[in-house]
């Protein structure tokens, strides 16, 4: 199987979330259609570490699932023709937290495609921090584009 490595730059290429929303920064093995892996460094000055709490400083839970996604949509994003196409996190379940995640952390994130069909992928990931796992999450993905192939209602 082709593995692949993305950069920050080529994440943007293949995916359309931006600052400060952006929450991977490195992909160190995407396997088109089946898994990605990468990590995020959590530095002090993160957004969210600001308001998040001001006297507790941890990563939201929320945005640790988004880490996931983001991570794992670039396993779909890789398919040939789904280059810089919009994927949309549909719903997500089992999601735990195990730990809180603090400033200058480095978040790694293994992510699975468990199905991928007709534009819909159901999806799991987790996040660990010096190989503790922090949080994980099933999750469900669709391509919008991809889905309006298959409508029977075709305008």
């Amino acid at each position: 199987m082709n593995k692949l490595v993305f950069d920050i730059k080529l994440i943007k290429e293949y995916q359309q979330n931006r600052d400060p929303y952006l929450l991977i920064d490195y992909a160190t093995e995407v396997v088109p259609g089946v898994s990605a892996k990468g990590y995020k460094l959590l530095k002090k000055d993160e957004w969210f570490f600001k308001v998040h709490w001001p006297n507790d400083p941890n990563m939201p839970g929320m945005l640790q699932i988004e880490s996931l996604v983001q991570m794992c949509a670039l396993s779909i994003l890789s398919l040939p023709g789904n280059k810089g196409k919009v994927c949309y996190l549909t719903s997500a379940t089992n999601l735990k937290f195990f730990k809180k995640i603090l400033p200058d952390s480095k978040l790694y994130i293994d992510t699975k495609v468990k199905s991928f069909k007709r534009g819909m992928a159901s999806c799991s990931g987790m996040g660990s921090i010096k190989n503790e796992i922090v949080c994980k999450a099933d999750f469900n993905l669709i391509l919008p584009e991809e889905i309006k192939k298959y409508s029977l209602n075709k305008i």
